[in-house]
């Protein structure tokens, strides 16, 4: 569904998450030395949703393939397919974040290229440019994920696959006020936005002025998106969130495994 935001959203979640970085969140912090020698020797994991590892089964060889990295900076997926051996592009709004890519690459001597852009606009590369596209819990802060899943395609050559990882709608549609309490009433409907199932002052008052604006996606938006973009899906897992307390009771994040066809 297109959305009207009042505000650039773009610009707004490149600075929030610029700041995000300054404070420590953990999905900017980079991995460590000692995860990037166990990659050289092909043991790595990484993730798409909060804590379930991408099944082996779902990567292709890595020496030589073509690896992009969508809106997946914080020196995390990148460096650790790098060091697998892949030819790694980075791609992400934030210039801090790609920081922690390039702190990553020139610490560890790893070729790692790192390109600031628009999830939604990947008209900086052509056709077919890439083998395999990593691209984790992200298009939440984006109001329509439609472009994303076209120019994924687009970019992706034919046989090569897309991993993704998303929000369950439904954890967007509880009253924000009850839901740490772990009562859940619905009050949103989907899709959820921040800017428009809120006021101002809602939004502020429960995530602050400065934090990255969200967005909550049907299903239909993020795998009939897929689908409609003519990904032929192959793979798929949920995940939870332990400080969510309604991990207890079902878990909120997909991943996807998706083919272009030949």
């Amino acid at each position: 569904m297109n959305m009207k935001p009042k505000i650039d959203v773009t610009a707004f979640n490149k600075n929030a998450w610029n700041k995000e970085v300054e404070k420590g969140n953990e999905w900017t912090i980079p991995v460590s030395t000692e995860e990037i020698a166990e990659a050289r020797l092909g043991h790595y994991k990484i993730l798409l949703t909060p804590t379930k590892p991408v099944p082996s089964t779902w990567f292709p060889h890595l020496k030589g393939c073509r690896v992009l990295c969508l809106a997946s900076g914080g020196g995390q997926q990148g460096p650790l397919l790098a060091a697998a051996g892949a030819e790694v592009t980075v791609f992400d709004n934030s210039p801090r974040q790609l920081d922690q890519d390039r702190l990553v690459a020139e610490r560890e001597k790893l070729e790692i290229k790192t390109i600031e852009g628009d999830m939604a606009d990947l008209s900086v590369f052509q056709d077919s440019s890439f083998d395999f596209i990593v691209h984790p819990i992200s298009n939440c802060f984006i109001p329509d994920v439609h472009p994303v899943w076209k120019e994924a395609f687009r970019v992706l050559r034919a046989g090569g696959t897309l991993i993704s990882g998303f929000c369950n709608p439904i954890r967007d549609s509880f009253d924000w006020g009850l839901f740490d309490q772990g009562i859940y009433q619905v009050r949103y409907p989907v899709p959820y936005s921040d800017l428009t199932s809120l006021t101002e002052e809602e939004r502020i008052k429960r995530f602050g002025q400065n934090e990255p604006l969200e967005f909550g996606h049907s299903l239909e938006d993020q795998i009939g998106g897929q689908l409609d973009a003519g990904f032929h899906l192959v793979g798929f897992y949920e995940d939870i969130w332990e400080f969510e307390k309604i991990s207890e009771y079902m878990p909120l994040f997909i991943a996807t495994r998706a083919l272009k066809p030949e």
